[in-house]
Order: C-alpha cells, then structure tokens, then sequence
C-alpha cells in the first residue's frame, strides 16, 4: 500500500507506525481512491472514443425540457452530464454507458434549485419510460410524477426520433 501511494517503504516512520491498523486503513482507502480516480478515468476515456455516435444520435432531444410547478426534467446532452448524474445520484448511468444505448433516451429530473431527484430512461422503441431511479437506485416521493410528465411527453421524443 505504500509502494502505491508513492511512499518510501524505507521509512521508519510508515513501516512501523504508533498504530499499524489505523495506518494501513489510512492506506488503503487511499489506495481505494486512487484506483477509482483511475477507473473513471479510463471510463471517460472509453467513453470519449464513443463521442461522435453520442452526439449523431442523440443530439435531436437535446432541449426537449418537461416541466410542471416543482420539476423540470431535461435530456442528459453530454458524457460529463452521465458521469456527474451517475455520480450525484450514486447509480450506474454513466459506468454502465446508457449514453451508447441506441434505443433510449436519458434525462435528469431536477428540482427548481437544480438539485437532482431520478434519472430517467425512455425506450424509444416502446414510446415509455422504461425505469426512473434516484439516490442509490432507490424511488423518490417524485417518482410516479415523473414517470407520468415524462410518458405524457413521449410524442415530443417520438416526433424528435424522425429526421424532418
């Protein structure tokens, strides 16, 4: 653990620390985060190559927005929007790259202060949501709303999928 985070293994002072188990679980959790940082990097990356189809396929939702009094619900219109959803909401968006999925469409349900309530998928092939999740994959108090703004929209993706 160390020798990963860029130590002298030499050193008196971390190989033999006043307390060996707080130490090594300091170590480890930053072996931990350095790892991660590096996993989301190589998933931006992969990602990144992915790019051009992303923005050919799904730039004709963007700007489609649904609203009522308490929500507003917009399409996810990049890779960094996928990876800071999936990362706020704590849910497999953006790792499990729903920008690349031909047939739907992401968005993001926001309160009016900009804080994120659920992501939602909309199948355009079934013309409905297919799943809306928030915090932790978990329902909000929002979520049948949601679901219901964004099916009673669904003519305006279904109109937006076909190329004028």
């Amino acid at each position: 653990l160390l020798e990963r985070c860029g130590h002298d293994i030499r050193s008196v002072k971390y190989i033999c620390p006043k307390d060996l188990k707080a130490d090594h679980d300091k170590w480890l959790a930053k072996a931990t985060r350095m790892e991660e940082r590096r996993r989301n990097m190589e998933r931006m990356e992969r990602a990144k190559r992915q790019e051009a189809d992303f923005y050919k396929e799904k730039s004709r939702y963007f700007g489609i927005v649904i609203s009522d009094n308490d929500i507003e619900i917009s399409v996810l219109d990049s890779l960094e929007a996928f990876q800071a959803e999936g990362s706020s909401l704590h849910h497999c968006v953006f790792q499990c790259e729903y920008y690349a999925k031909k047939d739907s469409v992401i968005l993001s349900a926001h309160d009016r202060q900009g804080n994120r309530i659920e992501t939602v998928e909309f199948s355009l092939s079934q013309g409905k949501v297919v799943q809306s999740r928030g915090l932790c994959n978990s329902n909000t108090e929002y979520h049948d709303r949601i679901v219901g703004l964004v099916n009673a929209n669904a003519y305006r993706f279904l109109e937006a999928r076909t190329p004028a």
